[in-house]
């Protein structure tokens, strides 16, 4: 029988990259999960409190949605089968029943800037890293290979205390070939586009108002399309822009790299997308150092990311578990993935 590979979803955006890497993978059994948690926190998830985090809510309908539109099978939780490897979108949680597995993380974006909740983590790590959002990504050590963005986001991981060994860079998928989104069917070109960041629904400070102003003295008469993150509260944020920007196109749905492709300026909080915006040469408004921006982005490699990501994944899984287990104790060497399988 082939072997069975999970698939851990989130987002719209993991899933799809969790989909891309799949697809490369077609000899094995590919299973596909929306994203879940063990204990308090997936007892808070059935309950509705975790709606506006890839626990619950839109991210999770839509997960599922993009699962069943590309008839993809599912196993929630991973429950029903036994998997020989996993390959997730984020270690924030990472699920009793995949510990000890061969496990796959790539990163699925921008990671939050190191702030207070960052460092509150630093001084007492027994807290849970999800506390400081993104801003601990990859800091389980959990995983087997760490598949990052670019040498910039290398640099950055190894900074935190990653161990240089288990990073790859290989891209990561829908973010590896930004030109393709010039050719889009977007209607409209030519305005300003603010994407925003869902600063409140993660508990988080945000001077709305004070954003909102200077969005509209930067656009200087210019259209305003504002797209809102998937995880924002759709009614509240629309009713404050039009407070302010009475005028302005207010949008929950659709592709914000096509739309950041017509744009003639982007003004962002702080959103992975700002990286699609400095690749296509966009005058760029955003609360993020760009020059950092520049240097962290996204390996270019026409969109190869899946590919690679599934090259070194399927060497994981042909690793036996016990020598697997002596390389993870240190009896062995570990492996530098990235030069041995790229």
């Amino acid at each position: 029988m082939p072997q069975k590979i999970l698939f851990i979803c989130g987002s719209l955006n993991q899933t799809t990259q969790m989909h891309a890497v799949a697809q490369q993978m077609s000899e094995y059994r590919c299973y596909f999960t929306p994203y879940y948690a063990d204990g308090i926190e997936h007892l808070a998830a059935q309950t509705g409190l975790l709606d506006f985090c890839v626990l619950g809510g839109r991210h999770r309908r839509d997960t599922l949605q993009y699962l069943s539109d590309y008839k993809l099978p599912v196993d929630e939780h991973g429950a029903s089968q036994i998997y020989d490897m996993v390959v997730t979108s984020s270690d924030l949680i990472v699920q009793n029943n995949i510990r000890g597995k061969r496990m796959v993380l790539v990163q699925e974006g921008i990671t939050e800037p190191e702030g207070k909740l960052y460092r509150l983590w630093k001084f007492f790590p027994f807290l849970p890293r999800y506390i400081a959002n993104t801003a601990t990504n990859g800091l389980s050590n959990i995983y087997d290979i760490f598949c990052v963005a670019s040498e910039g986001y290398r640099e950055h991981f190894i900074r935190k205390g990653v161990p240089p060994e288990k990073i790859a860079v290989t891209g990561i998928p829908n973010f590896d070939n930004l030109q393709r989104h010039l050719k889009n069917d977007f209607p409209q070109r030519d305005y300003v586009l603010v994407a925003t960041t869902p600063y409140r629904e993660t508990y988080r400070g945000d001077d709305r108002s004070t954003f909102l102003r200077r969005c509209v003295d930067a656009a200087e008469g210019r259209p305003l399309i504002f797209k809102l993150h998937p995880t924002e509260n759709i009614e509240r944020a629309t009713r404050e822009i039009k407070a302010i920007a009475p005028d302005a196109q207010v949008l929950a749905r659709g592709n914000v790299n096509d739309m950041i492709a017509n744009a003639s300026m982007v003004m962002t909080q702080q959103s992975t997308c700002t990286f699609v915006a400095l690749a296509l040469g966009k005058e760029t408004y955003t609360y993020l150092e760009k020059d950092e921006l520049r240097r962290l982005m996204p390996l270019q490699n026409d969109g190869a990311s899946g590919e690679r990501i599934a090259k070194l994944a399927r060497r994981l899984l042909h690793t036996p578990m016990h020598l697997l287990e002596q390389i993870r104790k240190g009896y062995r060497p570990r492996p530098r993935w990235e030069t041995d399988a790229i």
